[in-house]
């Protein structure tokens, strides 16, 4: 398939499309930037996740804004947004709702649905690994199907709908680590670091007065959804998908070539990281103001899409390999 047969549009119409789409994202990375401060490719990755359809694990120590940057989200998207704590005794209806037996007037008893938390746009799931596998399991039906299942009656979720999770490296005592079918539901892990010496200073002056700074509104949920729409429709080109697969694949010790893969490697990324990869690399084109991504696109996104569907083998622990060594010599070959 070649560039030209993806798609029949008018590429004039698409190009503005995408110039319109690109310029108010312009305005949406402006507005968290006023209260997020030196985190943009954390930022940038986010907003491409959310572009892509998908959802985001988020992982730092804490203080690091990531609770704060998706309140923040939710308020410029213009998404209703809720959170959970994450705690070993959180249980599924704590997150999807339960049903409540009522009595009316006449005495004839019914049961009532009563929405819990991920009926929203955007749900934050806070340190998600401290959840029971139990619960983990019942938050991943919603972030695959879109709907939950209470009492054998399917209730669907709103329009669009996303889960920002986070993890915090540092304490894994009580905790369940997630595994490895919900990790491959999360488009991109982003890594949360800390700000550089010049964002840290302006965060400090500017949340320490007596008025900070606050974001506001510039899309909707209704903008949400025809821009993602709208991702779905960017023209790739047969270099970029012969890309995408030839990456993808040298990461699997079954398919590859690379020595260091079969010999540190346990098991690598499955059809959905190329997916994620293809999707993520046309977001981050429109966030650029660009009709078709490139290489470079696939090369950036690269770590976070494979950091979570990828294990290393005890060899390689040993050896102090790391995954990021593994994924950079993985791409090295498309440099």
């Amino acid at each position: 398939m070649t560039f030209s047969e993806q798609t029949t549009e008018n590429p004039a119409q698409l190009l503005s499309e995408v110039e319109a789409l690109g310029s108010r994202l312009a305005r949406v990375r402006s507005s968290i930037g006023r209260v997020i401060f030196g985190q943009q490719e954390v930022i940038d990755q986010s907003l491409i996740t959310l572009l892509a359809g998908g959802h985001v694990l988020l992982i730092g120590v804490p203080g690091l804004a990531k609770t704060r940057l998706v309140e923040t989200l939710g308020v410029v998207l213009g998404l209703a947004e809720k959170r959970i704590q994450c705690t070993p005794d959180l249980m599924p209806a704590d997150i999807l709702g339960s049903e409540v037996l009522e009595e009316d007037e006449g005495g004839r008893r019914g049961f009532r649905f009563i929405p819990g938390p991920v009926f929203s746009q955007l749900l934050m799931a806070d340190e998600i690994n401290r959840a029971s596998p139990r619960t983990q399991s019942a938050l991943l039906q919603a972030m695959q199907e879109r709907r939950v299942s209470v009492a054998g009656h399917y209730h669907a979720l709103p329009q669009p709908f996303h889960v920002l999770a986070t993890q915090n490296p540092l304490e894994q005592e009580g905790t369940y680590p997630l595994p490895e079918a919900q990790l491959d539901r999360f488009l991109l892990q982003i890594d949360v670091g800390y700000p550089d010496l010049e964002a840290e200073r302006r965060m400090l002056v500017a949340t320490t007065g007596i008025q900070a700074e606050e974001s506001i509104a510039v899309m909707s949920p209704e903008d949400l959804l025809a821009a993602q729409r709208l991702i779905r429709r960017i023209p790739v080109g047969e270099s970029v998908v012969e890309g995408i697969l030839a990456l993808v694949r040298s990461g699997r010790p079954e398919t590859t070539s690379l020595a260091e893969v079969r010999s540190h490697v346990a098991w690598g990324p499955g059809p959905r990281a190329s997916q994620a990869l293809m999707l993520a690399a046309k977001a981050r084109a429109v966030m650029e103001g660009r009709l078709s991504p490139s290489l470079d696109d696939v090369l950036a996104l690269a770590g976070p899409v494979l950091r979570h569907r990828m294990a290393l083998n005890f060899g390689a622990r040993a050896e102090g390999v790391t995954l990021d060594d593994v994924i950079g010599r993985i791409c090295a070959p498309l440099s």
